[in-house]
């Protein structure tokens, strides 16, 4: 008798674990993953439109007119380029976020900004004001992002395959790379002339009006097939994210597949700062949006967040300041600079890096 009513009780305590309260879902709840879809569809829609009135608002050209198409064609490219800047930044900080175990930290740390100011300031620097204006074309183009994909893949290869392979220590040695190169442009900067520093400094600004359409089908593809593999890979960047430890309790072989996504973080990183310029705090603020609005931790979610919320945040941000403000010339500036207080507000909140 005792038996049966120790069965019983003990049936009662583990029937909860076992009912419908369990799930293995993304989401803690329906009522948050309805949400994630209002928000997603929200910032899909916001996106688009805001993308419709870059190409036909405030058209100079009437639209009954044979020059209307042709205008709007130019700006079709603007908004490829911030497709395609959304698309490199956002994925490469939430995946860069998710190996390093880290959310403030972002890609920018590895040198690739104080690397492409390098190359652009050494080319001016050297050669003169023509070689700069000269220096495109798919060549020149290739010829950056390749310099950056190999200083990364060194940067990798050398610290995380060695005996005393250390994510940290590269993160450390990627900041030294990049103060020491943003060392060596700053004083060659010094040394140009007025007209020379103005021309140079409309290059270093991040900006969608910096983009070549001669790129596109060779951009595109890349980042394309480099979002794709990243989307694949969500599941054991889910476990990858949760450390070292507990990747290799699972079977997951934690520093290839942290080799493996930096690999592919490098060449996002590479071709949107080849093609856009540097945009530093662009990508932490957008992936730190998109953690909050989502509300869970798998990557087959986030990452669709990140990238709609990064393409909401270029096109909205274009639009009003191009055509509502009539100031072009700050949006970056503005970008990053509320990138910036919401990184410092992150830090303060969190109390480390």
């Amino acid at each position: 008798m005792s038996t049966v009513m120790e069965r019983e009780t003990y049936e009662e305590d583990v029937r909860p674990l076992s009912g419908k309260e369990r799930s293995a879902s993304a989401f803690r709840s329906k009522k948050e993953e309805r949400r994630y879809w209002v928000f997603l569809i929200a910032f899909i829609i916001g996106g688009l439109l805001c993308a419709f009135g870059l190409l036909v608002y405030n058209n100079p050209v009437p639209f009954d007119s044979p020059s209307f198409m042709p205008v709007v064609e130019r700006r079709v490219v603007a908004v490829i380029t911030m497709a395609i800047a959304a698309l490199c930044q956002s994925l490469a900080t939430v995946a860069f976020h998710s190996v390093t175990n880290n959310r403030i930290i972002t890609p920018s740390l590895l040198g690739f900004d104080a690397l492409y100011s390098t190359i652009q300031t050494s080319m001016i620097f050297f050669f003169g004001a023509g070689a700069l204006v000269g220096f495109s074309g798919t060549g020149a183009f290739l010829g950056q992002v390749a310099v950056m994909v190999l200083m990364s893949l060194l940067l990798y290869g050398w610290l995380l395959s060695g005996k005393y392979a250390n994510l940290q220590l590269m993160l450390l040695i990627g900041i030294i790379i990049g103060t020491g190169l943003n060392s060596v442009s700053t004083f060659m900067r010094r040394m140009l002339a007025p007209s020379e520093f103005d021309l140079l400094q409309a290059r270093l600004f991040g900006s969608v009006t910096n983009a070549d359409a001669a790129y596109f089908p060779i951009v595109i593809p890349i980042v394309v097939v480099v979002g794709v593999l990243l989307y694949l890979f969500s599941n054991q960047l889910n476990i990858v994210a949760l450390g070292k430890d507990m990747a290799t309790s699972f079977g997951v072989n934690h520093r290839q597949s942290v080799i493996y996504t930096l690999i592919l973080i490098s060449l996002l990183m590479s071709v949107s700062t080849a093609l856009i310029g540097p945009l530093t705090f662009f990508g932490f603020l957008v992936a730190t949006l998109s953690y909050q609005v989502a509300a869970t931790y798998d990557h087959k979610y986030v990452f669709p967040m990140a990238f709609a919320l990064g393409f909401f945040v270029l096109t909205s941000a274009y639009f009003f300041i191009y055509h509502i403000f009539n100031a072009p010339s700050v949006v970056s500036v503005i970008i990053e600079l509320f990138g910036g207080v919401i990184f410092l507000a992150v830090i303060l909140r969190k109390g480390s890096l």
